[in-house]
């Protein structure tokens, strides 16, 4: 099995993909992490599918909302990246140390983020040490000619939880 696993993380993790900031919010608490395990699942209807930590607060308040903003981290965005890979909503204020604004349903977004959408909440399925989230979009922004930052990248981020 040990030789299965090692083979497997291997082959996985020279792949190289997008990185995205998923938030989660409402009147009283926002939340957000840093998340590489996505994919689109369906082209008619639309769906995108989220993996968030067990252990994030994000994954928390997204158990009890109604909607997710998934945002595509720019290239030029790693302290960005760093704020929500690398601390934990559990002790750090993340969204007091960038500009968001509040979108449908109460969602916080990020205006360092250009290309984002808000995906209402579908379905839910435990995935191993993550929740996967099923989402429908209901608001998406796009900004042509930026760059995203890649997994890759992300992996020199130490997480704000232990991994």
């Amino acid at each position: 099995m040990a030789d299965l696993e090692e083979t497997f993380h291997r082959l996985v993790g020279g792949l190289d993909y997008p990185m995205f900031i998923v938030t989660a919010g409402n009147a009283r608490e926002r939340a957000g992490c840093l998340v590489g395990f996505t994919t689109q699942t369906s082209i008619d209807p639309p769906r995108f599918l989220v993996c968030l930590s067990e252990k994030n607060r994000t994954t928390e308040l997204a158990r009890d909302t109604e909607v997710l903003g998934v945002h595509c981290v720019p290239a030029d965005a790693e302290s960005l990246a760093e704020l929500f890979g690398g601390e934990t909503g559990h002790e750090v204020d993340k969204f007091a140390q960038v500009s968001w604004r509040t979108g449908t349903g109460g969602v916080p977004l990020l205006d360092d983020c250009p290309n984002r959408f808000v995906g209402r909440v579908e379905s839910t399925l435990p995935a191993g040490d993550h929740l996967a989230v099923l989402l429908a979009p209901v608001q998406a922004q796009a900004a042509p000619g930026v760059e995203e930052f890649t997994f890759h990248r992300a992996k020199r981020i130490e997480p704000g939880h232990e991994a």
